[in-house]
């Protein structure tokens, strides 16, 4: 980690922890710079990632834990769990533990998430001295809270809501912010103001075994491949701590508005539920035998889908808890990830026409009929409520919209649209089938076939020899590697292997996809979006070609932070990564990619 000015540099070397309910992103020396209370898409009370830098003396918007004279850092998560450990050294060597977590377990019969986080600290070496370091903001940092303390607790009070810390160590030391020597263990524990009941150090040191048990359960059910356990284990923790459980949500990201690339005013936010990402989510979960995921967002999917049919139109987006407007705003009260800005909050995209998110609706339930595992499979009441999107993503299919890549200043008829609408009615022609109802079967089978043929005709540019971006167009996209991962023409389509051959050969920079190489509307892609280059790795060994598959595969894997988890983008000449994170889209293709190119369990059974 590089310091400027006596200020640490913003990067992503950061850990997550979470536990459904809320996230903290946690940087390499162990100070949390990221945290939104009382939702994961709410006020970011820590938000020293976007602006005012921990460890600096006038920054605020972190909870920093600082050992004196500092040397060096290690950091690592708990073997299959969500509990991040940074090791802090000084220059004589002396060492502080620092065990990160937010408690998820098991109580009486319920999966119990508190709204808290847990900081233990533990001398490892010699007589290090340490200091706290506790600033909250409120309002996107433009307001600071009041303080009352108690023999244990400190209290940061805020008309929108209040926070507590309690602690087993001086709460004079916090407060003054005083180095001191750290001679036994401590325990912090942070989160909405409510009293804790049973002893500090046994509360932490229950919930922690009881967080870790519950992980290392969970992680242990997964079909993992042979191949790259530990990146896949990784990735699917990550995903779920992305889902917003009270409601089944699934976020595609934890923070707003880092921005895609350096001098660059493409910053969103991102912790929304996009029903696309939601459906890769989901699909990447299930195959590794995870279908809690799906059962659980599948409740927010029918919500928001039921609220779409008396709108007549579903969105691309919405918020965790069904709002149907997430107004895009610029916040002047933060800086913005390394001093890039805008900072946004909400996202104009939920106005968007994208008609993509009717068949990545429908695929995202399309499991629940067939999976007999399931404690709530669905059925022809089911079926009957998912027609509807069916209708639209037919009428739909060759009208004009934004796209995936949610243009903002113009539309066309974009092929990833027209072929996730013939997945909405193919999906429906099988589920009829699956369900005894073969009028409707032949229905919608008629119905994709159509589709198809229009894709198959306005799509291909004869001169490009390539499917390309939109209907008639002339420009390479890498979303239509798709065409062949839903089903739509099969691996062996001359058709198909040549748009692969294309799309490889004027995307593919340093072993990184590029969406497109055209203009945008905020101009030309200064990044790699790293979910291109795995829809890549996935098409290339769907043709035969592992070897490369295998090669890019794992220099994606290379391209993790630290700590396994990756951004939206990657720039390919330094690799660094930019962009939202952790990236659902991203962690998915850890997944899929590892699932795809693993040699098979049979081999060393």
């Amino acid at each position: 980690m590089s310091e400027i000015a006596g200020r640490v540099a913003p990067n992503l070397s950061l850990g997550v922890i979470g536990n459904c309910a809320f996230n903290a992103l946690v940087d390499e020396r162990g100070s949390i710079v990221w945290c939104c209370l009382p939702r994961p898409d709410g006020d970011p009370v820590f938000h020293a990632l976007l602006g005012g830098a921990p460890r600096d003396d006038v920054a605020r918007g972190a909870f920093d834990i600082e050992i004196e004279n500092f040397a060096r850092a290690t950091q690592h998560y708990v073997t299959n769990t969500a509990i991040l450990v940074t090791d802090l050294f000084d220059r004589q060597g002396h060492g502080v533990r620092i065990t990160d977590f937010a408690p998820r377990l098991r109580d009486r019969g319920r999966v119990f998430r508190p709204l808290l986080f847990i900081r233990r600290i533990t001398p490892l070496s010699g007589r290090p001295r340490v200091r706290i370091r506790v600033r909250p903001s409120f309002e996107y940092g433009a307001a600071r809270p009041e303080f009352t303390r108690g023999s244990n607790h400190i209290r940061y009070v805020h008309p929108t809501q209040s926070l507590r810390l309690t602690c087993d160590m001086p709460v004079t030391y916090i407060l003054d912010e005083t180095f001191h020597l750290l001679d036994q263990p401590a325990n912090l524990i942070f989160g909405v103001d409510e009293t804790i009941a049973t002893g500090i150090a046994e509360t932490a040191r229950d919930f922690e075994e009881r967080t870790a048990e519950y992980w290392q359960h969970w992680s242990r059910a997964l079909a993992v491949p042979l191949e790259w356990q530990d990146a896949v284990i990784r990735a699917a923790i990550t995903l779920k701590l992305c889902m917003y459980e009270e409601t089944g949500a699934i976020m595609a990201a934890m923070t707003t508005s880092i921005p895609e690339a350096p001098g660059t005013e493409r910053c969103w936010d991102y912790r929304y539920c996009w029903l696309r990402d939601a459906f890769f989510v989901v699909r990447a979960l299930n195959g590794l035998s995870e279908v809690a995921t799906m059962e659980n967002y599948l409740r927010y999917l029918f919500n928001v889908a039921d609220t779409a049919a008396l709108q007549g139109h579903l969105q691309p987006l919405y918020g965790i808890s069904l709002e149907s407007e997430v107004v895009e705003r610029f916040v002047d009260t933060l800086p913005g990830y390394a001093g890039i800005g805008p900072v946004r909050v909400g996202n104009q995209a939920y106005e968007h026409r994208q008609h993509d998110v009717y068949g990545h609706a429908i695929l995202a339930a399309t499991q629940a009929f067939f999976d007999r595992r399931l404690l709530h499979p669905a059925g022809i009441d089911d079926f009957l409520r998912l027609e509807w999107l069916g209708e639209r993503a037919f009428a739909l299919h060759d009208k004009p919209d934004a796209g995936i890549w949610e243009l903002r200043t113009r539309s066309g008829v974009h092929t990833s649209s027209t072929v996730m609408c013939w997945a909405a009615c193919d999906r429906l022609a099988k589920i009829a089938l699956h369900l005894g109802r073969p009028d409707r079967a032949s229905e919608w089978r008629n119905r994709a076939d159509a589709i198809k043929a229009t894709i198959l005709e306005l799509a291909w540019n004869p001169h490009r020899q390539a499917f390309v971006d939109v209907f008639r167009g002339e420009h390479l996209d890498a979303s239509v590697l798709l065409m062949s991962e839903v089903g739509l023409v099969g691996a062996d389509d001359p058709r198909w292997r040549s748009t692969l051959a294309a799309v490889r050969g004027e995307l593919l920079r340093g072993g990184h996809l590029y969406r497109y190489a055209t203009a945008d509307d905020f101009g030309t892609p200064k990044m790699a979006f790293t979910a291109c280059t795995f829809w890549l790795i996935d098409a290339l060994a769907r043709a035969g070609d592992t070897g490369e598959a295998r090669e890019l595969f794992e220099g994606l894997v290379a391209s993790r932070n630290p700590l396994g988890l990756l951004s939206e983008d990657i720039d390919p000449a330094t690799g660094e990564l930019w962009g939202n994170f952790p990236q659902t889209y991203s962690m998915v293709g850890i997944i899929n990619g590892a699932t795809r190119l693993s040699r098979r369990w049979e081999t060393v059974l």
